[in-house]
């Protein structure tokens, strides 16, 4: 198994890679369409979510979802905002000092969830513009389905 640490190197890695010249509505819709895409063809009920600013500019959950997964992108989004990092990175910071997040941060866990799906959407020199959510899938799993889909949209 592999330590957190290296995990943790991993995703602050994938967050310095994934930086998007521009992000405009044109782009959030592209990628929840690839996102819904990768989705349907590989059978997931996830829920997908792409927020730019506090806008939510694509929302669509396949068969198998529930209103809770609506519940944890909020949870997790609100971590991205707040930490500026995804909701996976900040999460494994946490257990990698063996510690409670919720509880470090005074947060409550119906608020703030730092577990994998929610990644910063940043451009460059600009910094984070929005936001991309998968719910539905195992965290870890819902964060490398964002991963893989972003990096299909930079090309």
């Amino acid at each position: 198994m592999t330590d957190v640490a290296t995990i943790v190197a991993e995703v602050e890695a994938q967050e310095r890679e994934l930086v998007l010249g521009s992000f405009t509505h044109e782009d959030a819709w592209r990628l929840g369409c690839l996102l819904m895409e990768l989705a349907t063809e590989r059978d997931l009920a996830v829920t997908v979510d792409l927020r730019k600013g506090t806008q939510q500019v694509f929302h669509a959950a396949r068969p198998g979802t529930t209103p809770d997964n609506d519940s944890w992108i909020e949870r997790k989004v609100r971590v991205v905002y707040r930490f500026g990092a995804s909701s996976y990175l900040v999460g494994l910071r946490a257990r990698a000092k063996g510690s409670d997040f919720n509880a470090d941060h005074g947060l409550p866990f119906q608020e703030y969830s730092a577990h994998g799906g929610a990644f910063p959407v940043r451009v460059e020199g600009v910094g984070i513009v929005g936001v991309v959510t998968v719910s539905g899938l195992a965290q870890q799993d819902d964060h490398a389905l964002v991963v893989e889909a972003l990096r299909t949209l930079r090309g």
